[in-house]
């Protein structure tokens, strides 16, 4: 029998870690790639060059595949609404999607849904702009609804004045609308993976803390540190409900905001900040620390496979992104980390150095929470060549 096509679009780190799994299941991964040196190409024997936008190319990228999926959410919508139309697979479908591609769309079908959110408002203009700034104190963070993503597209501001140039391109048509969202005062960033099947399963891990560095992820600990099981249990109800209210299916990450409640002594309270229809880097732990990592979980969820166990295989495991390098090649730095720490797990995505780019992970798991962080935060210095 022939091993089913996965489809996917986007030739990132996502999708070069599909392969191992897809290998393990014998599925046959095919990946859209934007050029031959993309960090899936690398890996991926079945990687056709093409953009996201560009029909042709999604259409031969289907022919014959069991289903389309993708590693980011930049796919025009309509090319998703004809396949879909002719019975093509597609998975999350592009009535899913659309919450991920558009901000304004997700918080006001989140609002819809009774999910805990920001305070937030369209903003049609600096009118509008200044009036939300007063109602909330005079500091928010303004978005636009479309591409940003590692704090692009996001500006936290005191005026209208500091978005006029979004305001200005917005109105001319060169730009893209904005939202506005109060600034919360949250005491740390969490997150809930879940995984949804066409059919309806729902599975999820462990919520997980997410430290920001200058507006990118820098190191997830699994499970949350000191984290009330109340609000544990809220954050995965609320994730499984945006997963089926929303009816995706993948994996859905959904990263939140911790906050102090509002009456002394309860449980502190979390809000909904962006969703993810896809792998995410709050889920990279998963590959060494999970019996079911997440990229494993994507493919059986997109195939309508049974789901796999999301259990810990660890008390705690630590992933430590490698954000740009001081080494010509983090790959010269491996063998150190080796010596160094035999239990850490590098995880390269064949990416040239840039400063501040994702390069790779490193996964450290073990019983005792400082020392796993240490491990972690080592092995990612001495990939960066910030050790001597």
């Amino acid at each position: 029998m022939a091993a089913p096509v996965v489809a996917v679009v986007g030739g990132g780190q996502l999708a070069r870690m599909m392969a191992a799994p897809a290998a393990a299941l014998d599925v046959h991964l095919r990946v859209l790639v934007e050029d031959p040196e993309s960090s899936a190409a690398q890996v991926v024997v079945d990687a056709p060059v093409g953009a996201a936008g560009d029909a042709a190319a999604i259409e031969a990228l289907v022919a014959g595949a069991a289903v389309l999926t993708f590693e980011h959410e930049h796919v025009p919508n309509v090319l998703l609404e004809r396949l879909v139309a002719r019975g093509v697979p597609v998975h999350p479908g592009p009535a899913a999607l659309v919450h991920a591609q558009d901000k304004q769309v997700m918080r006001t079908r989140l609002t819809e849904l009774g999910v805990p959110c920001p305070r937030w408002a369209p903003v049609p203009d600096a009118a509008a702009l200044e009036r939300f700034l007063r109602d909330v104190g005079g500091t928010a963070v303004v978005k636009t609804i479309r591409g940003g993503y590692d704090g692009k597209g996001v500006r936290v501001v005191h005026a209208a004045t500091e978005v006029s140039d979004w305001l200005e391109a917005f109105h001319d048509g060169a730009g893209v609308a904005l939202i506005v969202e109060e600034k919360v005062p949250f005491t740390r960033e969490l997150a809930v993976l879940v995984a949804r099947s066409p059919s309806g399963e729902v599975r999820a891990w462990p919520v997980v803390e997410s430290v920001q560095e200058r507006g990118v992820c820098s190191e997830v600990i699994a499970p949350a540190p000191d984290l009330d099981p109340a609000t544990a249990a809220r954050a995965l109800e609320v994730a499984r409900t945006i997963a089926v209210g929303l009816g995706v299916t993948g994996v859905l990450a959904v990263e939140l905001f911790e906050v102090p409640a509002a009456v002394a002594g309860d449980p502190p309270l979390v809000l909904v900040n962006e969703l993810a229809m896809r792998p995410h880097n709050s889920g990279h732990w998963t590959i060494d620390g999970s019996v079911t990592s997440q990229f494993e979980q994507h493919l059986r969820a997109v195939l309508d496979l049974p789901l796999g166990e999301t259990t810990q295989t660890a008390r705690w495991t630590v992933m430590a992104n490698v954000l740009g390098s001081g080494e010509v090649d983090p790959t010269d730095a491996v063998g150190a980390v080796g010596r160094c720490d035999p239990g850490a797990k590098v995880h390269l995505y064949g990416k040239s150095v840039r400063e501040g780019r994702k390069l790779g992970h490193v996964n450290v798991s073990g019983d005792g929470l400082a020392d796993v962080r240490e491990r972690a935060r080592t092995a990612a210095a001495l990939l960066r060549g910030a050790v001597g």
